[in-house]
């Protein structure tokens, strides 16, 4: 009963996209537990590259089923673009199943989302502006929009009269701008559910189900360890659980079921929006990171911050989320340096530090403690064994490797789907 998690160990764009679409042909199912339309992810088939957001990437592959969980927040504007640009260019999306308790982001949402950022001026948080952070908020505080109610029209409107007493409060007495009509959501809203309804399930079942026949089923996270809502650098993170145990309870899967966990490592570190990052970079260095690694975020469009690998965030990775294994990616990215720092432990207030602090004051004032390993020059993108690659860039994976925690069992040389060297099988 192989039940999978993948990913992100550090901040979040660390090609969980592509290691997804790697194991694609060998899962049933491939579920998005959490998040919304905030996680980008991009995967690399032949000559064509695609961009996903709030589809899972197991929707690129014809013999998967893809599955957006109930834990996920779904905009279906969003859903419907994405679904088109993928129609148009020959992908069979008919298989997808999204799940009747999942939660939908209404225009106010995404309204109160926008105000509330530029509210917050130079205190903001670096959110999309997606309307992620507020729907998770009305589903915590009960006044949340589900899938389901697009079809008792009387629901629907109770919740969205009940929402907006107190949105419009907000809206015009703090924010200056004007108050949303209830019955234009409700007509928005409505608008989507005939073409919703052919996918809207229960997945919980579904997915039960499928792992008590011995299915394969894969659980997706969006953003990375660190955006953690409960175990990310606070308050700069996400609303939502990318971590393994926010696959349970978005996707209505037991602990018991799942038999490994994988966590998604670039082989240097990079985060978006705002928020402590001990290893950045604003150098040359960091230029170069983010030119040859084509940074920039595929939900955000923003240039991503770039750093060195951070062994401390990886440890704490592999203890949150209880790694079985890690995908290193980007490898090649870092060919052409003759060192290559890495940040071993952090030094706070004078004193060497080796795990992460719990306290947020000591996070934003670590500084990193680096060891320098040899680089290498040679090309690697070829490489189908390990043994293909440079010495030096076995043993930089080697180096990583016994700091992290864990096993690396597959290696991003390329951004393309077969640029990988798998050391050990996922399933």
């Amino acid at each position: 009963m192989p039940a999978l998690v993948l990913l992100g160990a550090q901040w979040g764009d660390e090609g969980k996209g592509k290691a997804t679409d790697l194991l694609g042909g060998s899962v049933d199912y491939v579920v998005r537990y959490q998040g919304g339309n905030n996680a980008g992810h991009t995967v690399v088939v032949g000559d064509q590259k695609y961009a996903l957001h709030l589809l899972p990437s197991g929707i690129l592959t014809p013999e998967c089923t893809p599955v957006i969980g109930n834990g996920v927040v779904v905009d279906p504007s969003v859903l419907f673009s994405e679904l088109n640009g993928l129609n148009e260019r020959g992908v069979d999306t008919s298989k997808l199943l999204i799940s009747g308790n999942a939660h939908i982001i209404t225009p106010y949402n995404v309204t109160v989302d926008k105000v509330t950022e530029r509210f917050l001026g130079k205190r903001k948080i670096g959110t999309t502006g997606r309307g992620i952070g507020p729907t998770y908020a009305d589903k915590i505080n009960r006044v949340g929009i589900r899938v389901q109610d697009l079809y008792d029209e009387s629901i629907l409107v109770q919740k969205v009269e009940a929402a907006l007493e107190v949105k419009n409060q907000l809206l015009t007495k703090l924010y200056n701008r004007r108050a949303i009509e209830a019955s234009q959501v409700v007509e928005e809203l409505l608008g989507y559910a005939d073409r919703l309804k052919p996918y809207v399930a229960d997945t919980v079942l579904i997915l039960n189900q499928a792992l008590e026949q011995d299915k394969v089923v894969l659980f997706e996270g969006g953003q990375g360890t660190l955006l953690d809502i409960d175990h990310g650098t606070y308050p700069f993170v996400t609303s939502s659980n990318p971590t393994a145990g926010g696959a349970c309870t978005g996707a209505g899967v037991g602990p018991t079921k799942i038999s490994r966990v994988i966590g998604i490592l670039k082989a240097y570190t990079t985060r978006v929006g705002s928020g402590p990052f001990p290893t950045e970079l604003f150098d040359a260095d960091g230029e170069a990171l983010r030119r040859i690694g084509h940074e920039r975020g595929v939900t955000t469009g923003r240039d991503r911050r770039c750093g060195w690998f951070d062994a401390v965030i990886a440890r704490y990775a592999t203890r949150v989320n209880g790694l079985t294994d890690f995908f290193l990616t980007k490898l090649d990215v870092l060919t052409g340096w003759e060192e290559i720092p890495v940040c071993v432990a952090y030094e706070i207030d004078g004193k060497r530090v080796e795990e992460l602090p719990y306290s947020q004051t000591d996070f934003h004032h670590a500084k990193p403690i680096y060891e320098t390993l040899p680089g290498w020059s040679e090309d690697i993108t070829k490489a189908k064994t390990f043994g293909d690659l440079p010495k030096n860039a076995q043993d930089y994976v080697k180096a990583l490797e016994e700091m992290s925690g864990a096993p690396i069992s597959a290696i991003g040389v390329g951004p393309g789907r077969t640029e990988t060297i798998e050391i050990n099988s996922f399933i």
